[in-house]
């Protein structure tokens, strides 16, 4: 039982960014489950926990594997280790802040859009320098061919899908308002229909 246990977390931690990124999914729906708010809040707290999980959580463990492991995360990779391993690490940390700097339903859409183009440059570079590296060397490493790839194309995408759904959703809300607010201020004037 407990090598079982121990090949799950070997397994999770070694395709962080998929169990981050369905850890903050399944956190969302339970919070969604739990609140049961309206569409606006469905988009909200989608949106929040994928920014918390598949942004912050997830790149301050990259940030710590590249500072603190940088040889062993190298070797995962199948390229040679380096000075830049820290200074991928160091920028993980700074996407990671951000990422949670954004995290709260309260903040901005502004904000949230800029916690996902960050990681979206950074992560379809990634990609790039992948796919190359698998077309130049052949290098087919789960760490560079494998989930990472996928997620690194992928996530991205998600982000900015789940950022349109929830600025839809306020622009959409905010409408309603005020054309709710509009009768009522027609109504004090006297100029509503009814009093015409």
């Amino acid at each position: 039982m407990g090598e079982m246990v121990g090949e799950f977390i070997e397994l999770a931690l070694g395709n962080f960014t998929v169990t981050f990124l369905v850890i903050g999914l399944i956190v969302a729906l339970i919070v969604i489950a739990v609140q049961r708010p309206g569409r606006a809040g469905v988009a909200a707290t989608l949106l929040s926990w994928f920014l918390f999980f598949a942004i912050g959580v997830t790149y301050v463990f990259n940030a710590v594997m590249h500072i603190a492991f940088g040889e062993f995360t190298a070797s995962l990779i199948g390229w040679a280790d380096s000075p830049f391993q820290t200074e991928v690490g160091y920028a993980s940390l700074g996407i990671g802040i951000v990422g949670f700097i954004a995290f709260p339903k309260r903040m901005p859409l502004s904000l949230k859009f800029a916690a996902i183009v960050g990681p979206a440059c950074f992560l379809w570079g990634a990609a790039s320098a992948h796919i190359v590296d698998i077309v130049e060397t052949g290098n087919l490493s789960p760490d560079n061919a494998g989930p990472i790839l996928y997620t690194d194309l992928l996530v991205p995408v998600l982000g900015f899908a789940l950022w349109w759904f929830a600025a839809a959703t306020a622009r959409g809300r905010a409408r309603a308002a005020r054309e709710q607010s509009v009768p009522e201020a027609d109504a004090e004037l006297g100029t509503s229909p009814a009093s015409v």
